[in-house]
């Protein structure tokens, strides 16, 4: 049998499960909790009291030890089964060391001796209640930074379309990819990208080839046996042989020594290497590169093997400045608010519309990475719920204010997206103004208003 108590308390009342097969003991708990302001459920024997559990949301179960049929200890463990984050409180008549230490190792929060005494009941239901809540709020937390924290690719901007769609189509297949770029375009989330498209069941390993010495990033790529080299007390499996049926994916390429990209050469064109000390092992890991540098005037000045680059080259991505996609930077400084004030445990903030301002019209020279860390300082230092000019650094500010809006467009760019951007920028910068758009442009707002009127209806 299932009672529960009437009126129930609404909002975010601890509810309160008692379970015990004697009526006059569950009513007089009962009247304790209520009091109390929680909010209580009754049950007389075990098998309604799981079920209860299955069907309500309880904070705490308080369960007598000695009961006919299920006994209180084997009801904790099966409620730690079927819902390990509710806390359980126990009571019994019959307290020994023994039984107590059995119930907190089965998950008991706390172990009370009848007769109970009403000011350590209800100390222990709280303070189980509050573990409960915040055990279940470091779970949400973890949940909601393990979301934003699962790197991708924001933005919904033409340029970066694009490099998705490239993206996109090289996945299936085995092609090696080239990605090229500055630093902080998000080179690295195009090759998850890639990896994460691709079918591929292995794992996706990233290698930063400027950041392993010289000296041991052959072992680190390939791996050697025991005895290989002085220091070498034991084999080791390179970086080749984790991403087996993955991705490899080489950051900073052009730091590569000659002698390692005659190894990787020899892995592009044969499909095998050679650990150091070792015999010959077939890979399966896909390979997709990236680099900053320009890698033809590598190849010209003697520095980077000339076939080597052709058979990294083989599908070229791009990965487009930030100053090429500002489109995309509203969405991502609300992606990396969402992110950092929930690392930060801060409530969610939004940015006003002058601080968005500011940063749109900063050119960020050090791309996404570049915004990411301005939105983290911003986040960790602001007093506030809303994002302002004087959360921002006062170089974007300064900068912002004045330095000319550049544009730059990949070539082949259609020239209808290039004059949308270019008068969508104007209107930004002349505060949706159209008539003083159309004079810092040479047109007449007729024009402007015919040239966005026909994006629209080509949008919808």
């Amino acid at each position: 049998m299932i009672v529960e108590s009437k009126p129930p308390i609404e909002g975010d009342a601890v509810t309160v499960l008692v379970v015990d097969d004697e009526r006059s003991n569950v009513e007089s708990i009962e009247r304790i909790f209520v009091r109390e302001g929680m909010r209580v459920l009754t049950a007389f024997e075990a098998k309604s009291a799981l079920e209860m559990v299955r069907t309500h949301r309880i904070h705490v179960v308080v369960s007598d030890v000695s009961m006919p049929g299920t006994s209180g200890l084997d009801l904790l463990k099966a409620i730690k089964q079927v819902s390990p984050a509710v806390e359980v409180v126990l009571m019994t008549a019959f307290g020994t060391v023994e039984s107590a230490v059995q119930a907190m190792r089965d998950g008991a929060y706390d172990f009370v001796e009848k007769p109970l005494k009403r000011v350590n009941i209800v100390k222990s239901v709280r303070q189980a209640a509050e573990r409960q809540r915040l055990v279940q709020e470091n779970q949400s937390l973890k949940n909601e930074l393990k979301r934003l924290s699962n790197r991708e690719i924001v933005g919904a901007s033409p340029a970066l379309r694009r490099v998705i769609d490239v993206a996109s189509q090289a996945a299936p297949s085995a092609a090696t990819v080239l990605v090229l770029g500055e630093s902080g375009t998000g080179k690295e989330l195009i090759a998850r990208t890639i990896h994460d498209r691709s079918g591929r069941k292995g794992a996706f390993i990233a290698v930063n080839c400027a950041a392993i010495p010289e000296t041991i990033l052959e072992s680190e790529l390939f791996g050697h046996e025991r005895g290989a080299f002085t220091g070498a007390v034991a084999r080791k499996d390179g970086r080749f042989a984790r991403a087996q049926g993955g991705t490899l994916f080489l950051d900073e390429i052009g730091e590569l020594t000659p002698q390692v990209q005659v190894k990787l050469l020899r892995v592009l064109q044969e499909g095998e290497y050679e650990p150091l000390g070792g015999r010959v092992v077939r890979t399966d890991a896909r390979i997709v590169a990236a680099t900053n540098r320009d890698l033809e005037a590598e190849v010209g000045a003697g520095r980077f093997r000339e076939d080597l680059f052709y058979r990294l080259n083989v599908i070229a991505i791009t990965a487009p400045p930030l100053r090429a996609r500002r489109e995309d930077i509203a969405l991502l400084v609300d992606h990396f608010l969402g992110l950092y004030c929930a690392k930060n445990r801060k409530p969610r903030m939004s940015p006003s519309q002058s601080a968005l301002d500011r940063l749109l019209d900063y050119a960020f020279p050090g791309n996404v990475r570049e915004l990411e860390n301005v939105i983290e300082r911003a986040v960790v230092l602001s007093r506030g719920e809303v994002l302002t000019e004087v959360d921002l650094p006062e170089s974007i500010v300064r900068a912002s204010q004045t330095m000319p809006v550049e544009f730059s467009f990949a070539v082949g760019t259609p020239l209808d997206e290039i004059e949308q951007r270019v008068i969508k920028e104007t209107l930004r910068y002349a505060k949706g103004d159209k008539s003083l758009a159309a004079q810092l442009l040479g047109i007449s707002t007729r024009t402007i208003y015919r040239k966005l009127d026909g994006h629209s209806a080509d949008e919808s």
